[in-house]
């Protein structure tokens, strides 16, 4: 995490509230990136993580914002696909539930072998994949808690746009994240671990 990042960071942060279509969902939408944010503060001395894991926390926030200024069912992006292949509904949820299991699973993934939790490759794609799924759970009883506790920001925060399998559907695309991320990222994730351990060990 160096200048670069942090610029971008609280760059987007900064238009991302800048009038955005509602303050409330806004907040609710942009949390995990600020509570990110603070943990990652936290543990930079005691904990840093490889350049990969800080540049897709960074994009997985950059998505947070975008869909915290516009919700996530009215990115204009997403509205213009929509018009232009006919779809029925704006789809950047979907990216967001797809960041959900692709960008944890490395964070995940790295904590696991550096704290060796598991040896095994097999048994540690296998809890990479339950932790993600978990978390995509997590987060969908925290949509529906929002929308008991709130009926005004409830349809703008869940984004079902009227899906009935909405739920069902952005659980798979964070498993869909997950293990393409497995399947992409683990042999350059490997070489920057290696790096991270031998930076370690000269540091010492």
């Amino acid at each position: 995490m160096n200048k670069t990042w942090l610029g971008i960071f609280f760059s987007a942060l900064i238009w991302s509230g800048t009038y955005p279509k509602d303050y409330l969902i806004w907040i609710l939408e942009t949390a995990p990136a600020m509570i990110a944010f603070v943990v990652l503060i936290a543990t930079r001395r005691k904990f840093r993580l490889t350049g990969l894991a800080y540049s897709l926390i960074l994009i997985h926030s950059l998505i947070l914002m975008v869909g915290g200024h516009y919700t996530y069912a009215e990115v204009p992006l997403f509205d213009w696909l929509k018009d232009t292949f006919n779809l029925d509904r704006n789809n950047y949820d979907k990216v967001g539930h797809f960041a959900q299991g692709f960008i944890p699973a490395i964070i995940a993934r790295e904590i696991l072998i550096r704290n060796h939790v598991v040896e095994s490759i097999k048994w540690l794609n296998f809890f990479i994949i339950c932790i993600c799924l978990a978390i995509s759970a997590v987060y969908e009883l925290i949509e529906w808690w929002v929308a008991l506790l709130s009926q005004e920001a409830a349809e703008a925060f869940l984004g079902t746009q009227g899906y009935i399998w909405d739920t069902q559907s952005d659980m798979a695309y964070a498993l869909l994240g997950a293990i393409l991320a497995l399947t992409m990222l683990s042999r350059i994730h490997d070489q920057q671990l290696g790096k991270l351990a031998a930076g370690s060990v000269q540091a010492s």
